[in-house]
This record gives structure tokens, C-alpha cells and sequence, in this order.
């Protein structure tokens, strides 16, 4: 069924965004704008995307509208600059050149609007030797050495789903940078290009460690730093059940609470004894696996030690912090994240499930005053 335009809440009630449909990051990143209560007006493409997932599952488009138009089509992208006409950001995630070709590329778009900000969302960024090339988060993420960080010392690099490039790295980016952009727009009368790409953010993200690194508190290898795991006290551990249960008491009063629940206290009374960590750890390591998950879960329970059971996607909602707190809403019949950030004086929600292609052409025709989204009528 279409809607008409969300109610006006949220910091961002009053903001219109046009989203060229891509895959990853860019959805991510124009969600999270509609969650904050912008309108968001995705631009599908007729047949879907490539990789996409079936529309009305795809939480990625909820609080978000659709129309379809063909791009390469006569009339397709003189709709889009229609749209864009009446915008405050649009949002897009082809390959450098692409939007250009068709049309609807930056120059093309500031001539209509010139107080538009473009986001672009690319893996690699719109310059550089490899800006032409295919790929996905884990390539980026590799290249910029974040990858490396990640995992054991004797084992390859683990991945970490896509969360660390394309969303990390690339759709929080481009969410801060379109809205940095917004913001001079509008102090200033004056759009821009605000080129988002998921190695600048990874790398970025890194920042403090490059910092350690420079200091020589950190060291250029896996498994062998105070956060990476190499740490007997900052780490997971298996349970006599399977389970895991994390562990990070960094601070001196939080392991002395952690060491004595755990039944190690005099056994390691120097926890910066780096040459008996590798006692340490199997002395850890042997406790956690004769209790249980849940076992573990009580002892530590109203404690400052600074541990918590590995939950899995599944068990996260139920948890009673994140039940008390909504972390997790329920819509539609689907439980997911709720919005994020909280605000006091506009807050945010889930409005509308995950918008099906081309359901709101009409309401978006008749509210942002473009009638020539409206089909044709045959003769």
C-alpha cells in the first residue's frame, strides 16, 4: 500500500533524500536517515537489485518510500533531476563514471540544485589506481590493514561480516559526511560532492592504533596486543556447554573482582606478568569450561568484572538490559534494531516496514510535486 510522507519527527523531519538503489552501505546509510526522520525516496530499478534480498524482508529500505525508474531509459534520469530539483541530499553507490553516463551525476544534479549535497559510496573512492575495480568489504578492509588486526596469531585474518567495512567504515561515514554537508548547505547556499570510500573509513576507524603502533605499545601483528585478544584478560572463552562468554576487566579494581569470582586471585597476583600470560590464559581458559554459559552468566551478574555471555543474533533481543531499553523493536512481524542514537526532544522509531519497490510513486508524485512519475496511461 503507498504512504504519504512519515510523521514530522525526528531530528530530521523536513529533510528530503533522493536514494539511488544499490546494495550494502548505501541502503544502510540512507536507512539510517529515514530513521532519523528524513524522507527518504528510494529509486529502484525496474527487475531489483543484483544481490538484493526479497524487497519485503529487506530492513535496510524500512521508514523509506520507492518509486521504479529505468535510468536508461529516455525519461528516467529527467525524473530523478526532477526529484533532485526538490532534495537536500541524494545518496548513491555506482562505480566512479556511472551515474555520470547516466545522467544523473554530480554536475548534472548541482545545475538543478545547487544547494544539493551528493553522497557518493564507493569501496575504493572516486580517484586512485583501483577506483574502477570491483569489490566488497573484505578487500577493503584488507588493504587498509584493518583486516589484519583481526583474529588469532596462528591462524588467517577471521572476518568480521561485512560490519567493519561497509557499514563502519562506509555508511556511518557518509551518513556524518552528508549531514557535515548539509549543514554548511545550508549556512552557505552551496552544495557539494561528499565522496565516501569504505578504505578512507576503515583506515580512519584505526586511528588510536596507529597511535599505539607510533608509541610502541602496540605491535604489528595479530594476537599480540592488549586488545586484539593477545591479552588473557580481554578475550573470549569457551563454556562446558559450547557457549562463550567475553571478557575485558582492564582496569586494576574490575580484575581484582573478575579474578576472584572466577577463583584465580592468588594464583596470578601480577596480571602484567607478560611472560606467564600464556599461564594465565590456560589457567582462564580451564576455569570457564566447568560451568556453563548460564552458570557463568549468575556468577558474574551485578558485578563490575567486566564479563558477558556471547549472545547470538537470535538470544541478543531477549537479554533484559536490551529487552528494558527496546534496543531491539518489533514491526511488522519482524524484530530488528531499533533506531539509533536516542533524542530527547525528537525521538526516532520505526514508521513503516521495508518500502516494496515502486508501492509509493503515486503519494511521492503528489508530495514532492513531480507528476511525471505517474505511469503514462496506454491508449
Amino acid at each position: 500500500m503507498a504512504k504519504g510522507p512519515t510523521p514530522g519527527h525526528g531530528p530530521l523531519a523536513g529533510v528530503r533524500v533522493v536514494e539511488l538503489a544499490g546494495i550494502g552501505p548505501g541502503p544502510f546509510a540512507a536507512m539510517l536517515l529515514a530513521d532519523l526522520g528524513a524522507d527518504v525516496v528510494r529509486v529502484d530499478r525496474p527487475g531489483g537489485a543484483g544481490l538484493g534480498i526479497d524487497p519485503a524482508h529487506d530492513l535496510t529500505n524500512r521508514n523509506k518510500r520507492s518509486v521504479v525508474l529505468d535510468l536508461k531509459s529516455d525519461e528516467g534520469p529527467a525524473r530523478v533531476l526532477d526529484l533532485v530539483e526538490r532534495a537536500d541530499i541524494l545518496v548513491e553507490g555506482y562505480r566512479p563514471g556511472v551515474a555520470e553516463r547516466l545522467g544523473v551525476g554530480p554536475d548534472a544534479c548541482l545545475a538543478r540544485n545547487p544547494k544539493l549535497v551528493y553522497g557518493r559510496m564507493t569501496g575504493w573512492g572516486q580517484d586512485g589506481p583501483l577506483a574502477d575495480r570491483a569489490g566488497h568489504d573484505i578487500a577493503y578492509i584488507a588493504l587498509t590493514g584493518t583486516l589484519s588486526m583481526i583474529g588469532g596469531p596462528d591462524e588467517p585474518p577471521t572476518v568480521p561480516a561485512n560490519l567493519v567495512g561497509d557499514y563502519a567504515g562506509g555508511s556511518l561515514y557518509l551518513v556524518v559526511g552528508v549531514l557535515a554537508a548539509l549543514q554548511y548547505a545550508r549556512a552557505h547556499g552551496e552544495g557539494q560532492v561528499v565522496d565516501a570510500a569504505i578504505v578512507d573509513g576503515a583506515a580512519h576507524l584505526a586511528t588510536m592504533i596507529h597511535g599505539m603502533l607510533a608509541a610502541g605499545s602496540w605491535q604489528d601483528r595479530r594476537g599480540a596486543n592488549l586488545l586484539d585478544g593477545g591479552c588473557p584478560f580481554y578475550g573470549t572463552y569457551a563454556t562446558s556447554d559450547g557457549g562463550h562468554m567475553a571478557v575485558g576487566p582492564l582496569e586494576g579494581r574490575f580484575y581484582a573482582e573478575f579474578a576472584r569470582l572466577l577463583g584465580i586471585a592468588d594464583a596470578f597476583p601480577d596480571r602484567w606478568d607478560l611472560a606467564r600470560w600464556d599461564e594465565l590464559r590456560a589457567a582462564v581458559t580451564e576455569r570457564f569450561l566447568t560451568r556453563t554459559r548460564a552458570e557463568w552468566t549468575e556468577v558474574f551478574a551485578g558485578t563490575d568484572a567486566c564479563v558477558a555471555p556471547v549472545l547470538s543474533l537470535t538470544e541478543a533481543p531477549h537479554h533484559p538490559h536490551l529487552a528494558a531499553r527496546s534496543t531491539f523493536v518489533e514491526h511488522g512481524g519482524r524484530t530488528q534494531p531499533a533506531p539509533a542514537p536516542r533524542f530527547s526532544a525528537t525521538p526516532v522509531s520505526v514508521r513503516t516496514g521495508p518500502a516494496l519497490p515502486g508501492a509509493d510513486t503515486e503519494a511521492v508524485a503528489a508530495d514532492w510535486d513531480v507528476p511525471g512519475l505517474r505511469p503514462t496511461p496506454r491508449d
